[in-house]
């Protein structure tokens, strides 16, 4: 840019010069290094937040998914237990003597048959015909139909008819057809002749934990054991790490509950039900277990299942849960 400046006649030019340096003036040395550790600390602080986030919302799923897989497997060990002993109309004492047929208490050939002299799917002729049986594993083969039980976990069999009435059958499971003084139990889709009666579908189920190997890490599974055509068994809930049962015993024949006893403290007569003794409830115990470590988490809890104290020392989440089940069938010879 020049000015315009007279001298004489004439006029002359010269450069008008401008402080352009007031004008682009910028951030100091001292400026940059402030503004550069309040981004930092900012920063810092955002990253923390977020880090805090994500585990806490880790946490919360986690224990979500333990809350979910332990109340499934409570609901439905409770809804098996309520209906335990349950035969439809017959309102006799469930027996061969007192049935008009039965299938051969051996013709199943993966049947599983607990302790006691009448312990198969169906009755035998000989003993108290056991409804509800249970037992903690000592080994991994704790019955004939289970061979890979996790050692130190429960073992849960109960029988009884499905609780509405079916219209037809098949032979891909067994039946009870009975009315309130008899009934037979069969297969196939030719119902027996049976007066003013029923069909209900009969079941005879059994409970335990196994665990299995999946890239070296150990998953533990809830296993359900179901008559069919025979007996056959499937996986219905992960991260199931033990379950445990205390029976609610009473001894006076009152209908009061005098003790809850462990399955290896159940006696034979309890089981069988002898000399107006009954099992009146069942209390369950589920330990459940997250599927994979996690590393940020130290577990050093003891968790109490009934009389049984379990240490942990590693880094799986866990949560216990229970409850106890009224067996409105218990005793009941007729209704």
């Amino acid at each position: 840019m020049v000015s315009k400046v007279k001298k004489g006649a004439a006029y002359q030019y010269r450069p008008l010069l401008i402080n352009m340096a007031n004008k682009q003036k910028g951030f100091t040395l001292v400026e940059m290094l402030i503004s550069l550790s309040v981004g930092v600390v900012l920063l810092g602080g955002i990253m923390s937040a977020f880090v805090g986030m994500r585990t806490t919302s880790a946490e919360t799923s986690s224990m979500g998914e333990l809350q979910e897989n332990g109340r499934f497997a409570l609901n439905i060990i409770t809804d098996d237990l309520l209906r335990q002993d349950f035969w439809g109309d017959y309102t006799g004492t469930f027996d061969l003597a007192n049935l008009s047929a039965s299938p051969n208490a051996d013709v199943l050939s993966n049947d599983c048959e607990g302790e006691g002299l009448n312990n198969t799917s169906f009755p035998r002729a000989t003993g108290h015909f056991r409804t509800l049986w249970g037992e903690t594993a000592a080994s991994s083969s704790i019955i004939d139909c289970i061979d890979d039980a996790k050692v130190g976990s429960d073992v849960l069999q109960l029988k009884r008819v499905i609780s509405s009435a079916v219209t037809t059958s098949t032979a891909n499971n067994y039946y009870l057809v009975t009315n309130m003084n008899t009934g037979v139990l069969f297969t196939g889709t030719n119902i027996p002749e049976v007066d003013n009666s029923q069909v209900w579908e009969y079941q005879h189920h059994v409970y335990y934990v196994k665990e299995e190997t999946v890239n070296g890490e150990i998953f533990p599974v809830l296993m359900q054991g179901r008559l069919t055509t025979d007996m056959t068994f499937d996986p219905i809930i992960d991260g199931i790490e033990m379950i445990r049962f205390m029976y609610g015993v009473d001894t006076t024949g009152d209908g009061i509950i005098n003790a809850y006893l462990s399955a290896e403290n159940v006696s034979e007569d309890q089981w069988d039900n002898a000399d107006d003794i009954n099992i009146l409830a069942v209390r369950i115990f589920v330990l459940t277990r997250a599927i994979r470590q996690d590393f940020k988490y130290s577990n050093t809890n003891t968790y109490v299942l009934g009389d049984l104290e379990v240490p942990m020392d590693d880094n799986y989440r866990r949560l216990l849960l229970s409850s106890t089940v009224t067996l409105y069938n218990a005793g009941v010879d007729s209704w």
